[in-house]
């Protein structure tokens, strides 16, 4: 049987977040389990460990300040992320990194957080789940400052060049590939670099309820992307990647459970 987990769901989300239990049934019954439940600030974070505690093994959660949040980051944030990071259910720090697309915080305050996470990634010797989107340059160049003492770092949803992917394998970054490469507008140059990642280094999601997969037939009611559809995530990226869907769905699930630590013999509810 072929097992999915999908690496970023953003459970909490005002979108999802009336809809949990239904969304991981669905999920299950579609092989996809367990999921990764994403923390965008503190109070997210924490919100998520009680989520998690509330669905063994179906939910693990990262903790962590996405950079729209980083102006948050303050004298006490460290101490409160390590309190919260070395929870049961946690496998990773993260979301954090950099995004000068929106700039929701002032880069400087992103960088100051940035750089922080990681170096407490490196005292709890954790993995960290990484967000960077028009910041490669300066995004590149901390990972590298901390990257020695990581014991492994993830890049989800990745969306940019040939030049910034070979850049962040050569960082040994595990990469994140979502529905982006499913859209004919934005996504073409993605479908062209899907190719090139080694099969040790990538990892499929969904980022729920972002990115809906624009090629999906019959295109779903709803415009929210769910977990349930990693499936199809998988097999177009398959057919670009030449290669079995099963084939690339079990090296993602490997890819997956060796990063965050999971046990693989975590398939329960998925029959």
């Amino acid at each position: 049987m072929t097992q999915y987990i999908d690496i970023a769901v953003n459970l909490l989300s005002d979108r999802l977040k009336h809809d949990i239990d239904t969304i991981i049934n669905d999920a299950a019954k579609h092989h996809v389990s367990p999921l990764i439940i994403i923390g965008s600030d503190l109070d997210e974070s924490s919100d998520s460990i009680s989520l998690c505690q509330q669905y063994p093994q179906q939910l693990y959660c990262t903790t962590g300040v996405h950079p729209h949040h980083a102006s948050s980051w303050d004298q006490h944030s460290k101490a409160r992320l390590t309190q919260l990071a070395t929870q049961e259910t946690v496998v990773a720090i993260g979301e954090c990194g950099l995004d000068y697309n929106r700039d929701f915080s002032p880069r400087l305050a992103q960088r100051k957080a940035f750089a922080a996470q990681l170096e407490l990634a490196c005292e709890l010797n954790m993995p960290v789940l990484m967000h960077c989107r028009e910041a490669h340059s300066d995004f590149i160049a901390i990972v590298n400052e901390y990257r020695a003492q990581l014991p492994n770092a993830l890049l989800h949803c990745f969306t940019g060049s040939k030049d910034e992917l070979f850049e962040c394998l050569a960082a040994d970054l595990y990469i994140g590939i979502t529905g982006w490469i499913c859209d004919e507008r934005r996504g073409q140059e993605l479908a062209q670099l899907v190719p090139l990642i080694p099969s040790n280094r990538i990892m499929a999601e969904t980022d729920s309820p972002y990115l809906l997969p624009r090629s999906m037939r019959p295109k779903p009611k709803s415009s929210r992307n769910l977990p349930q559809y990693l499936p199809y995530i998988v097999e177009y990226m398959a057919n670009l990647r030449q290669q079995s869907p099963q084939t690339l769905a079990q090296e993602c699930y490997k890819n997956s459970c060796d990063f965050f630590q999971l046990p693989v013999h975590l398939n329960v509810n998925n029959n």
